[in-house]
């Protein structure tokens, strides 16, 4: 109640002083108390000058006085590390920028928890830190480009690359508008927070770098991002679970688009997921496909409801996949997926996939557009000339996958009231390949080559049922349209044979 007629206060003296001009409206900003502009605190907002001195001051002062907001006026303001703490609302009017350093040494981690995964830098940090806002109509702006952050970085190595924001164990925090781009590493991080809101935000991530994750959720608790435009370069909305599960999710009325998921589950997975709710949500240009949904280090996957999708011009896409790379996260973990297929599990053991029913789904699979593909400048690709379609694009345009491993079944999924159109092209010899199990692998569907079957491949599940299934190709294709490998329990209803 103190907060909201504050906030009306402010605004009636806001309104009483229009006419006078910005010059006033800062005047009473100033006379609030719990109002802390930047600039008083000696930023300057010209895009030259560091600022990160200024904006921290401004942070600890409006803690000292029992929280309040602080306020980014219009301008540009070079940064380096800020920590965010309790009771903080950072508000960034339009036309005001945080940018984030090009030097690492503005990055410092020595006042850092160190990460679970990857490096431990980062732009924006906050831990152990309760009733967190960051709102309004400005941009933070990583300006994370290969130039400056080179690729080669890993945990501890030279030229690590900052994540845009990092939260942990953090409670009621709330994303409000606001538009966050262009980060050297991962966008948008949390780690065992709880209660926390994205509503309105913008991502604006893909092509800037690699490893480009837009929203990253570990082991974090009673989510709600609605109402979002996500565009990344890799996973858009990720879910983690290094040490504990992520539980009571919901998506809702979010466009999504990224160069390899929109939706992701894994593949940091020991913790598990439990109670996901994704619904009305256009996921768009999602070449490595749409929808993934892992196991692989030991957790439980359960529970999960995933209703009226949209999706354009995706690759593979829905993929399920329960595995046993077994990885513990008892120390820091480097991310990426660069494994053979011989590679052995970590010890974790073998989690659980089960009650997954996905529903109401139009799809429209296509083979990745070459020139699109190279328009990720740091990948330094060239456009492919190789005449037809190569096995690599037949693989990412592949069909619904659902395996466990030998042993170890995915249970109890419905697909019901699903419409997917599919490029075909597949041909004879495709029909026969055998599908390597790659159990420890990192799982990426086009690992797994090119599938026998256009329309859905299954292997070791149990009581799988397809309803109202209409599966159909644009073009020939000579494979058969299901093949199922140690499944128990499948049923079709309604579906197009």
């Amino acid at each position: 109640m103190k907060l909201r007629n504050l906030t009306v206060s402010f605004l009636v003296v806001v309104m009483s002083i229009v006419s006078t001009g910005c010059a006033a409206v800062d005047q009473a900003l100033s006379r609030n108390s719990s109002v802390f502009n930047v600039k008083k605190f000696g930023a300057v907002g010209d895009g030259v000058a560091m600022d990160t001195v200024a904006l921290q001051a401004a942070i600890d002062a409006c803690t000292t006085a029992g929280g309040g907001t602080v306020w980014v006026p219009v301008g540009k303001y070079p940064i380096g590390t800020l920590q965010l703490k309790s009771n903080i609302t950072l508000s960034l009017d339009h036309g005001a920028t945080i940018m984030g350093s090009q030097d690492m040494k503005d990055y410092p981690i020595d006042q850092l928890l160190p990460s679970r995964e990857g490096n431990s830098e980062c732009l924006l940090y906050a831990e152990d830190a309760v009733n967190i806002r960051l709102e309004g109509l400005g941009v933070i702006d990583g300006r994370g480009h290969p130039e400056f952050f080179p690729k080669r970085a890993g945990p501890g190595g030279k030229d690590n690359r900052p994540r845009l924001i990092r939260f942990e164990n953090c409670r009621n925090v709330t994303f409000s508008g606001l538009t966050y781009k262009n980060p050297a590493f991962w966008g948008i991080h949390l780690v065992d927070c709880k209660e926390v809101l994205f509503s309105g935000v913008s991502v604006r991530m893909r092509n800037n770098h690699s490893n480009n994750d837009g929203l990253d959720l570990d082991a974090c608790e009673n989510v709600l991002i609605e109402n979002c435009d996500i565009i990344s370069g890799d996973d858009a909305i990720c879910l983690k679970s290094t040490l504990g599960p992520c539980r009571n999710i919901t998506v809702r009325n979010c466009r999504v688009s990224s160069n390899t998921a929109a939706l992701k589950f894994g593949t940091s997975s020991y913790g598990g997921f439990i109670d996901i709710d994704v619904s009305n949500c256009y996921f768009y240009d999602c070449p490595m496909g749409a929808i993934k949904l892992q196991s692989v280090d030991g957790g439980q996957l359960e529970n999960v409801s995933i209703s009226r999708i949209v999706m354009d011009e995706v690759g593979c896409p829905i993929f399920i996949r329960l595995g046993n790379r077994g990885r513990t996260y008892t120390k820091n973990t480097k991310t990426g997926s660069y494994q053979g297929p011989d590679v052995n599990p970590e010890g974790a053991g073998v989690g659980s996939i089960k009650g997954i029913h996905i529903s109401e789904v139009v799809a429209t699979v296509v083979i990745e557009d070459r020139e699109k593909a190279a328009r990720a400048h740091y990948k330094k690709l060239k456009v492919d000339t190789t005449p037809g379609i190569t096995d690599q694009e037949k693989a990412k345009a592949g069909p619904i996958m659902i395996t466990g491993i030998p042993d170890y079944y995915v249970e109890d999924v419905v697909l019901e009231n699903i419409q997917i159109s599919y490029p075909g092209h597949g041909t004879e010899e495709d029909a026969q390949r055998e599908v390597a199990e790659d159990i420890a692998r990192y799982p990426e569907q086009f690992f797994f080559g090119v599938l026998p079957s256009w329309g859905a491949y299954i292997r070791h599940a149990k009581n799988v049922e397809f309803r109202n299934v209409n599966l159909s190709t644009r073009e020939t294709d000579e494979r058969k349209k299901t093949v199922l490998v140690d499944v128990e329990g499948f049923s079709e209803i309604n579906s197009a044979r």
